[in-house]
């Protein structure tokens, strides 16, 4: 039996998904700058997603810019607001925090040391929550820009976004220089209320893989005014901001798993993951001794689980899950390589020991309660001859 739980890292693309994309990878091939019309049937194309993503979003259309990935998302908010701001200011601080996905924390890493921006990075308490009231201890004269995570990728916590934008919100009432506040919301965005109204939020990630779309296309919200220098130059595609010939399936694709987010059949789904992760929560608590379930269970993603084992490699585990065929992860998909253990894990107050023996089980939309029952079955056996072979003793 094959059973798929490492839905944070990427989700199967979804048939209806595949059906609207199908068209543009066959015979639409057209280039939207093109006059004629074979070009502007893929402007036309792109324009209905940008008007899909802007309804989810309640925002302008205007405000919507593809892009090829949440980590170039990311990036182009980043650099591309202190950019444009470094040319008027003396110096600039960001805010964020020890959690984020390394496409925040390593540009953010990379304007401190090259570039010479000034950046606090806010711990998370122990249940994996930035606290409000410490990102307002961080706020300087210089700040210009709070970039927080809505929901952390490896354990799954939600952060107090339209709380965070409530504070920047005051704080701006009372200054001349503006912080602008953005957040990646790319674990999110299945899950929650993504109104960037009631967020409160001038920038905003997404990727469309992590929604059921296809890989290699992302997107950012940008609030109207908000003053981003483009990343990069050429044909002036994205208004100018993002160059580059549009992925057009891609793009399509991303309107149409957006479109799918809005059918309320997905409530009813999102509903069910989360049964199926609290049962496997509860059981694996049960039949597992001496493991800890890492992050608050209640300010949680419903689809997100992640345990410590103790006296467990959880590469060791993941291996011997994957034998079985079971997909888990240890973490994000895209460090996962790295030996180094979890930065997120380390800044909730994991051991460095502790957080090489963690695990990331995440559920999603096509999850079988097959699956559940084949992994609570696999689970305790793989681990008690795991902990046989490291010679890890019970207290």
């Amino acid at each position: 039996m094959r059973a798929y739980f490492d839905y944070a890292a990427t989700t199967p693309l979804d048939p209806k998904v595949l059906k609207e994309m199908m068209p543009f990878l066959k015979k639409e091939y057209g280039n939207p700058s093109s006059l004629h019309k074979f070009g502007q049937k893929a402007f036309q194309a792109i324009e209905k997603a940008r008007e899909e993503v802007s309804k989810f979003l309640n925002c302008h259309p205007e405000e919507i810019y593809f892009t090829s990935s949440a980590t170039e998302s990311n990036n182009l908010a980043i650099q591309g607001l202190i950019r444009t701001l470094k040319r008027k200011m003396k110096s600039c601080h960001i805010i964020t925090s020890q959690i984020e996905h390394h496409s925040v924390l390593d540009v953010c890493q990379y304007l401190e040391k090259e570039q010479g921006v000034e950046v606090s990075f806010v711990s998370p308490n122990k249940e994996g929550i930035v606290e409000v009231k410490d990102v307002e201890k961080e706020i300087k004269p210089n700040t210009v820009l709070v970039s927080i995570m809505y929901a952390n990728n490896e354990i799954g916590t939600i952060q107090p976004i339209s709380k965070i934008g409530e504070l920047i919100e005051k704080v701006n009432s009372t200054r001349s220089s503006k912080i602008y506040f953005h957040t990646d919301a790319v674990q999110a965005i299945n899950y929650l209320d993504c109104d960037v109204k009631k967020l409160k939020v001038d920038m905003l990630t997404m990727s469309a893989h992590k929604i059921y779309g296809p890989k290699g296309v992302g997107c950012l919200y940008v609030k109207e005014g908000t003053p981003l220098t483009p990343l990069f130059f050429g044909g002036g595609q994205e208004r100018k901001l993002r160059s580059g010939t549009e992925n057009v399936a891609g793009i399509v694709g991303f309107g149409k798993a957006i479109e799918e987010l809005r059918n309320p059949k997905i409530k009813i789904q999102n509903i069910k993951i989360r049964q199926m992760r609290d049962k496997l929560i509860k059981k694996i608590i049960q039949v597992v001794p001496h493991c800890k379930l890492n992050g608050s269970l209640k300010e949680r993603l419903p689809n997100n689980i992640n345990f410590t084992f103790k006296g467990v490699e959880g590469e060791a585990i993941v291996m011997a899950l994957d034998k079985k065929g079971i997909a888990v992860s240890t973490g994000s998909a895209c460090s996962s390589k790295g030996l180094e253990p979890s930065h997120v894990l380390l800044a909730i107050g994991l051991s460095p020991e502790d957080a090489h023996s963690s695990v990331r089980i995440t559920l999603g939309r096509f999850t079988l309660q097959e699956e559940v029952n084949y992994l609570l079955k696999t689970l305790p056996k793989i681990i008690k001859k795991l902990r046989e072979i490291s010679g890890f003793k019970e207290r």
